[in-house]
C-alpha cells in the first residue's frame, strides 16, 4: 500500500478504464508494447475492451498481403466478442471475410470498408446480419451497384449516413449510376448525411435522392460535374450541398502516384496470430516468457504518403 501511495498502480484499474486509455495509442503499440509491460495489461488487450472500435484502415491501405489482413480482422473481431460498434478498414478481400464480419456484427453501428472487394451477391447473403448500422462507407467499392445499395437500403432500418465516394477513375467506361442512386432514394429514406463525389449522376437523379430522403442535411457531390447545385439549392434550401466543384488541391492529388520511397512513416506487418487465438489461456501466453513470442512486428520505410492520402476524399466540412 506504501508503494501504491507515491506511484500510481495504473496495473490495478478496471479492466474497462485502461481499454479507454489504450484505445487513445497507436494500433501499433497497442498490440506489441502494452502487452509487455505486465499480465494485466496483456489481459486487457486479449479481451475485448480494447476492441470496441477497430480502426485499421490506415494500417490497412498500407498493408500488400490479403492474408496479413484477413488476419488482423479475424484476430480483433475475435477479440471483441462480437461488441465491436465501429469497424474500419480498407481493401477487405470479401467473402468469406465480409461473411465473418457480418456473423459477429450484433452491436455494428459504423462500417466503414472503403476500396472493398465485396460483390452484390454477396452483400444481399450478409445485409441482413447488419441491421444496426447506421453509417455505412463503401467507397471506391467498384464491384457493388445498385443490388447492394438495396440491400443495404432495406436491411439497415437506421441508416443514417453514407460515403459512396468515387475515384474518377473507378467509373471510367460506366455510362450512368442513376440506378444507384435511385436505390439510394428508394431504400434509405432517413438518411441525414450523403456523400456521392464523382458519381455518374445528373441533377434528375439528386432530386430523386433529396425528395424522397426527407431528414436529409447534408449532401457532398463534388465531382458529379452534371448536377446543378443552384437548382438543388432552391428547391431544398435546408439541404447543404457541396460541390459538384472541386477545388483544384483535391483534384490534382487525386491523379497523383502513390510512393513508396517516403520518409516520414512506416508500415508493419503482423506475422502470426497463433498467439492471440480465441480462448486462449491468458495466464499461459507470459510462462517461461514467452509473452509475445507469436507476434512478429517488422518496421519498412515510405508506405503511406501525402500521395497514397490524395487518393482520400477531404473530411467533409
Amino acid at each position: 500500500m506504501g508503494e501504491c501511495s507515491e506511484h500510481r498502480c495504473w496495473d490495478e484499474l478496471l479492466p474497462d478504464a485502461l481499454g479507454l486509455i489504450f484505445r487513445k495509442l497507436s494500433l501499433k503499440d497497442v498490440l506489441t508494447v502494452v502487452p509487455r509491460v505486465c499480465k494485466s495489461w496483456g489481459r486487457v488487450v486479449a479481451g475485448p475492451y480494447c476492441w470496441q472500435e477497430i480502426d485499421i484502415q490506415e494500417w490497412s491501405q498500407q498493408q500488400s498481403k490479403p492474408d496479413q489482413l484477413k488476419r488482423m480482422v479475424r484476430m480483433l473481431v475475435a477479440r471483441s466478442g462480437g461488441s465491436f460498434h465501429r469497424i474500419s478498414v480498407s481493401g477487405l478481400p470479401g467473402d468469406p471475410l465480409f461473411t465473418f464480419i457480418g456473423d459477429h456484427a450484433r452491436s455494428l453501428k459504423t462500417m466503414e470498408l472503403p476500396r472493398s472487394d465485396i460483390s452484390d451477391s454477396l452483400v444481399e447473403n450478409v445485409a441482413p446480419r447488419l441491421s444496426s448500422v447506421t453509417f455505412l462507407d463503401i467507397s471506391s467499392c467498384t464491384k457493388i451497384g445498385a443490388r447492394a445499395l438495396e440491400a443495404f437500403g432495406k436491411h439497415c432500418k437506421s441508416l443514417i449516413g453514407l460515403r459512396r465516394v468515387m475515384h474518377p477513375t473507378d467509373v471510367v467506361g460506366r455510362a450512368s449510376q442513376h440506378d444507384e442512386a435511385r436505390a439510394i432514394a428508394c431504400n434509405m429514406p432517413k438518411l441525414r448525411h450523403l456523400e456521392i463525389g464523382y458519381m455518374l449522376i445528373a441533377t434528375k437523379a439528386v432530386v430523386e435522392i433529396a425528395s424522397q430522403c426527407h431528414d436529409l442535411k447534408f449532401l457532398d457531390l463534388r465531382g458529379c460535374w452534371n448536377v446543378d447545385d443552384k437548382l438543388l439549392q432552391e428547391s431544398y434550401p435546408g439541404l447543404k450541398v457541396v460541390g459538384p466543384y472541386v477545388d483544384d488541391c483535391y483534384e490534382n492529388s487525386f491523379w497523383e502516384e502513390c510512393s513508396d520511397d517516403s520518409d516520414d512513416s512506416i508500415y508493419w506487418e503482423l506475422m502470426d496470430d497463433d498467439y492471440y487465438a480465441a480462448g486462449s489461456d491468458d495466464e499461459g501466453i507470459w510462462d517461461d516468457g514467452q509473452g509475445l513470442e507469436g507476434l512478429e512486428v517488422r518496421f519498412y520505410g515510405g508506405g503511406f504518403s501525402e500521395s497514397h492520402a490524395g487518393f482520400d476524399w477531404p473530411p467533409s466540412p
